[in-house]
């Protein structure tokens, strides 16, 4: 990606691979999640997602945006994403975002989650009741309240922006509910289970499980979006200035 700092990247890939490398020392506490967490494609374990079925008519429209958007990368065009305008990801894209790690820090009352692309940062707030839908002013985070079930942390997710980029490009209502179950596979697998429930636009909630391998004193890299080198074009295809002589 163009939009940040080369210099940061380099030093990214640099620091991950000197750390990345190192193994994890076994934990004993089951609810031990703290510390940082590069996505895994395809873990170990993890059920297949289930399939998607939007409500017409939504189906159509999004059937034709992924069409178009295969289409494009066949042409090596691709269609413009939020974060190629550098716009953040929000919930749940903001989870998996290509290999970049996503920090956990449990604190009392509260669970903390920084993703390192675009600095991105979640509150989860521990044994809080959930608002409303309609109390919550629409944003790319939402609100969101967790609880321990045993050795699984579930998350309730509302208040996600309509404009927030959906998962796998899939619309979304004011009325989205996102549930993770967040649970330790092993001492160094972390697995957030999602679950999308929106009566407007799905037919059935859908479920997808997101894998982490951990990444033992692993150290946060800045991420900075400095897009001053792309647009997007009338069909909305991301192009790259020409600098004038």
């Amino acid at each position: 990606m163009r939009y940040f700092f080369a210099t940061v990247a380099l030093v990214a890939l640099a620091h991950a691979g000197v750390v990345r490398g190192q193994s994890a020392q076994p934990v004993s506490d089951p609810r031990n999640i703290t510390g940082a967490w590069e996505p895994m494609r395809g873990g170990p374990g993890a059920p297949p997602p289930t399939p998607i079925t939007p409500k017409a008519p939504y189906a159509a429209a999004w059937q034709a945006r992924r069409a178009a958007q295969d289409e494009a990368t066949k042409k090596g065009e691709p269609l413009a994403t939020l974060g190629s305008q550098c716009v953040p990801y929000g919930m749940p894209t903001m989870m998996s975002v290509a290999n970049y790690p996503v920090e956990i820090l449990p604190t009392p009352g509260q669970v903390t989650i920084v993703t390192e692309a675009f600095s991105e940062v979640r509150r989860v707030y521990l044994d809080r009741p959930q608002m409303t839908v309609e109390a919550v002013p629409p944003g790319y985070y939402g609100r969101s309240v967790g609880r321990w079930e045993g050795d699984t942390l579930v998350v309730d997710t509302i208040g996600i922006a309509p404009t927030v980029a959906g998962y796998q490009s899939l619309p979304h209502s004011p009325q989205l509910r996102i549930t993770e179950r967040f649970k330790l596979a092993s001492a160094d697998v972390l697995q957030d289970q999602i679950t999308l429930d929106d009566p407007v636009v799905l037919e059935k909630p859908v479920t997808y499980t997101l894998t982490y391998r951990r990444l033992p004193k692993y150290e946060m890299v800045e991420f900075v979006c400095d897009n001053n080198r792309e647009f997007v074009d009338e069909k909305g295809v991301v192009r790259m200035k020409v600098r004038e002589k």
